[in-house]
C-alpha cells in the first residue's frame, strides 16, 4: 500500500478537475449516464465525485483514513482506465472519458 506522501502526490497529479469543474460536471446527463449503479442509483463513480469533493474541502491534515483510502482507490481507478486508452475516435463525447471525469480525471486536460 502507498505512503500517504504517494497517494498525496498520485492525487495531486491525477485529479486534475477543480471542484468547480467536478462540481459542475456531476450535475449533467452524461456525468449520470455512465457506471455501474449496481442495479439502480447513484453509479459507483458518480458517488466517488462526491465524496471527491468532500476530501478537496478538507486541508491534508484534516484528512481521515477513510479520505486517504478513497484518495488510493480513486488513484487505481484513474491509473487504470488511463491505462486502457481510450476509444480512437470522439474521445470528448466517450463513455471512458465521462467515466474518468466522474472520478475527477479530464483526460483532454
Amino acid at each position: 500500500m502507498a505512503s500517504h506522501d504517494e497517494t498525496w502526490d498520485d492525487w495531486q497529479d491525477l485529479v486534475n478537475m477543480t471542484p468547480s469543474e467536478l462540481e459542475d460536471w456531476l450535475k449533467t446527463d452524461e456525468s449520470r449516464s455512465v457506471g455501474d449503479s449496481g442495479g439502480g442509483g447513484e453509479s459507483t463513480g458518480h458517488k466517488s465525485g462526491r465524496h471527491i469533493l468532500r476530501i478537496k474541502d478538507k486541508k491534508k491534515a484534516d484528512l481521515s483514513d477513510d479520505d486517504w483510502s478513497h484518495m488510493a482507490k480513486v488513484n487505481g481507478y484513474i491509473k487504470r482506465h488511463l491505462a486502457q486508452g481510450g476509444p480512437d475516435k470522439d474521445k470528448e463525447h466517450s463513455d471512458w472519458r465521462y467515466s474518468l471525469m466522474n472520478w475527477g480525471h479530464d483526460p483532454l486536460k
